[in-house]
């Protein structure tokens, strides 16, 4: 199967992430819209306060992930304009190394406690 060779913007991959959903949204929902597109191998909703009315798309290919995300940025869904974008694995590896540096700390801080070990400024 041939396909016309259009330039990646850089980040892309094969992960979207979309905001601005509907908190009534369902997997089957997004599996659907993002579905005409390609092949996709997972969805993820978030289900948590901070997390609610977005969602993680995985296709198997990043051309695939790339159309989906030209057609639908701004699509109306369920009331809602939706928000399109390619995950940023990079902001989210700095989200992780910040809480394991601040857990890290605080277990620092513990055992300087336990030994009776203070900080001299």
């Amino acid at each position: 199967m041939s396909r016309t060779v259009s330039k990646l913007p850089p980040g892309a991959n094969r992960i979207l992430f979309v905001k601005n959903l509907s908190y009534n949204i369902t997997g089957e929902d997004l599996y659907d819209l993002f579905g005409r597109y390609g092949s996709l191998r997972q969805v993820r909703i978030g289900n948590e306060a901070k997390t609610k009315g977005t969602a993680f798309v995985v296709f198997e290919d990043v051309m695939d992930a790339k159309n989906a995300l030209d057609h639908l940025n701004g699509f109306h869904l369920q009331e809602r304009y939706i928000v399109v974008l390619f995950h940023m694995a990079s902001r989210q590896d700095a989200i992780t190394q910040k809480a394991e540096i601040a857990k890290r700390e605080e277990e620092l801080a513990k055992l300087k406690a336990q030994h009776n070990i203070r900080d001299d400024d």
